[in-house]
């Protein structure tokens, strides 16, 4: 049996790592749950629920088969379905410069909208856009056929299949040709679906020919298997690239399967049948933009049709599910999204409780290309210290000790006296055989609980010297230390805007092997380090110039060449990511062996210092592009309000790190093994 793999190598240092995206040959190639890192009771139940409506269904995660039921090979009427095939063909059709979304249908159909005569004289038909015809807000009534216009374009949002099958003419037109061929030509036959597999009808609501070319549907109209299908949503999930060959274009793939500005928030017609439609309705595929479905990654995006057959591309988990079969029961009154969550939630859940990265935030991010995932040495053997304080910040300075500072406690044993908001220590040793000291500064320990006291967010060291970063001080402010924490000078300036619990981005020992000549800085994008926001902001300042406010730039966004740019201005202050009401404590640091900088982020819960979960992001700069190497919603001891990974304690190969976090109030060390993706597909 064959198997075609996509190599897409990541570094040029040794050992060489490489992500590689499996594709079927002729048959798939087969992993168990567990090989996949998936739980397989979750899944049974999202099989056993599909079967309620009989039929044949598979659940494929990173391009490998991990479970199945029914006949493979039997075809099935896809009913609506067949839309997401028709946006494909419109994505050819954009490929080849055939014709631009946005264009007016009239451009490329002069007798589009007509029959019936009556749309002729509403005056909207002139107005109707491709785009329109995709976004089902052109205002054709529901039947496949020759309907009346309801509304004037982009006023509302109407469910129909003479809409797409308008929009078919249109691409039937563009090409010259016969859908069914091109398709065949530029699309399935390269994804290895056969004849057998996937048939095209004749159209069922219009004459057979258009300008003597075979008229095909885009409403409905295609009949194929589960084989097929799935091949198909891989195709989406490698957003339009096939075994290094691009068919579809990145772009379009991701406008389809997010919801189009100015759509919504439309009316909906026959909201009893199609609920809030117009929030999660992409170019015709459903998605889960406006979280509809709770717990259901955000960039989840579905083909669906009669008797809900249904293609579902999940990017953050790298999962496809094809299904169809019969129609589950309703619930009267019920949202229309409602018979879905029994199969899709259990799927989402089998990921999410076996470890598997799992995004669970507002954002769309997508898996990361190089960590498959990070599993957990046993609970039992995290090491606790310093019961009562939290934070620690840490950074490896030039004697080989790390530097760190705690919070609301009397740091390591023996204790220190009195309480304090921020105190210093210095700590050496490599796990399990750590040991921290106490560190006494007149000028650095402060007095007060909660926000009531100043306490360290970022600790750095660059030539000898310590850098700090403390909140609580309106914004923040900056001191260091010649003495390595003895006594301390703070900057006579503030951030007074943003900034509120500010960090430095970590290399190796006395800033070794560092980006650049720059000391890079991250905050989530609040003036207070206890309300959550919407992004993370970053600054950048001259390592030998950290103690000049004048000298620190801020990022602004990422060019289209890929490249960073920057302002002096922190009111043009730019996202660096993204999470909606969510982005909070954090800590960045630089994984020498991989390449890949790690940004642990605290994730929700009301004390997570005893119950919650959190992420670690990864990228190849400091200011991304940052996608998912793991997340969990509920780890199974709390991990805290702060996390860090220090680099002294990353293994030579980049694999084994050491997860420094704040839960039970300790200072509490847990090691991981990182996961990595294969040239076989499979995680180390």
């Amino acid at each position: 049996m064959k198997h075609w793999v996509h190599y897409i190598v990541l570094f040029s240092c040794c050992p060489m790592v490489v992500a590689a995206d499996i594709f079927p040959g002729a048959e798939w190639e087969r992993a168990t749950p567990a090989e996949a890192h998936l739980d397989e009771a979750k899944l049974s139940a999202a099989r056993d629920y599909a079967l309620t409506g009989g039929g044949s269904g598979c659940i494929i995660q990173g391009g490998r088969l991990v479970m199945s039921w029914g006949d493979f090979k039997q075809r099935y009427d896809l009913k609506s379905t067949a839309k997401s095939f028709g946006a494909a063909a419109l994505g050819l059709a954009i490929a080849d410069g055939k014709m631009k979304l946005h264009d007016k249908a009239r451009l490329h159909h002069p007798t589009f909208g007509v029959p019936p005569e009556s749309n002729a004289q509403t005056g909207w038909i002139d107005e109707i856009t491709l785009w329109h015809l995709a976004t089902q807000t052109a205002g054709f009534d529901k039947a496949g056929g020759y309907v009346p216009l309801l509304f004037k374009p982009g006023t509302q949002w109407s469910y129909s299949d003479s809409g797409p099958n308008w929009l078919a003419e249109c691409v039937t037109l563009a090409y010259r040709r016969d859908l069914d061929e091109l398709m065949f030509e530029r699309l399935f036959t390269p994804l290895g679906i056969q004849r057998a597999d996937l048939v095209w009808r004749k159209n069922a609501y219009r004459p057979d020919l258009i300008d003597g070319i075979k008229r095909r549907e885009f409403g409905s109209g295609i009949s194929a298997n589960v084989d097929a299908m799935a091949r198909f949503g891989l195709l989406w999930l490698r957003e339009g690239q096939w075994k290094g060959h691009p068919i579809l274009p990145r772009d379009f793939v991701k406008q389809v399967r997010s919801a189009q500005p100015g759509v919504p928030g439309l009316k909906v017609r026959n909201p009893e049948h199609y609920g809030h439609a117009s929030h999660h309705y992409g170019l015709l595929w459903w998605n889960n933009a406006d979280e509809t479905i709770e717990g259901l990654p955000l960039d989840t995006f579905w083909t669906w049709g009669l008797y809900d057959s249904l293609i579902v591309v999940i990017p953050t988990l790298d999962i496809v599910i094809a299904r169809a079969g019969q129609s589950w029961k309703r619930t009267e009154g019920a949202d229309h999204y409602e018979v879905l969550k029994p199969f899709l939630l259990p799927v989402v859940a089998a990921a999410r409780s076996s470890g598997a990265a799992f995004v669970e935030t507002k954002s769309v991010v997508a898996q990361s290309p190089v960590i498959a995932g990070i599993e957990w040495e046993s609970a039992g053997k995290i090491i606790r210290q310093a019961k009562g304080s939290d934070n620690w910040p840490l950074t490896w300075a030039d004697d080989d000790a790390l530097y760190s500072a705690y919070g609301d406690g009397k740091g390591f044993a023996p204790f220190v006296e009195k309480k304090l908001s921020l105190g210093l220590v210095k700590i050496t040793g490599t796990p399990p055989d750590v040991t921290g000291v106490n560190l006494r500064s007149s000028t650095a320990e402060a007095l007060g609980d909660g926000k009531n006291g100043r306490k360290a967010s970022g600790m750095l060291c660059v030539d000898g010297v310590l850098y700090m970063l403390v909140r609580n001080a309106a914004n923040s402010q900056i001191g260091w230390s010649l003495d390595h924490g003895a006594s301390w000078t703070w900057a006579d300036w503030k951030f007074t805007e943003s900034f509120g619990c500010p960090g430095f981005v970590n290399f190796g020992k006395d800033y070794a092997g560092a980006r650049d000549g720059y000391v890079y800085l991250y905050s989530h994008d609040s003036s207070s380090a206890y309300e959550r926001a919407d992004r993370f902001v970053m600054a950048r300042v001259p390592k030998d110039r950290i103690r000049e406010r004048a000298a620190y730039e801020f990022f602004v966004q990422t060019g289209k060449d890929g490249v960073a740019q920057w302002s002096s201005d922190i009111a043009k202050r730019g996202a660096v990511f993204e999470d909606p009401g969510a982005c909070y404590r954090s800590s960045i640091s630089f994984n020498p062996a991989l390449k890949r900088y790690l940004w642990c982020q605290t994730g929700r819960g009301e004390d997570t210092r005893y119950r919650g979960g959190f992420a670690i992001y990864d990228a190849p700069e400091p200011w991304g592009p940052w996608t998912l190497a793991y997340q969990t919603k509920e780890w199974d001891v709390g991990p805290g309000e702060t996390l860090h990974l220090p680099v002294k304690w990353m293994s030579a190969d980049g694999l084994t790190v050491h997860l420094v976090f704040s839960g039970d109030d300790c200072f509490s060390v847990r090691r991981g093994t990182l996961r990595l993706r294969q040239p076989s597909g499979h995680p180390r």
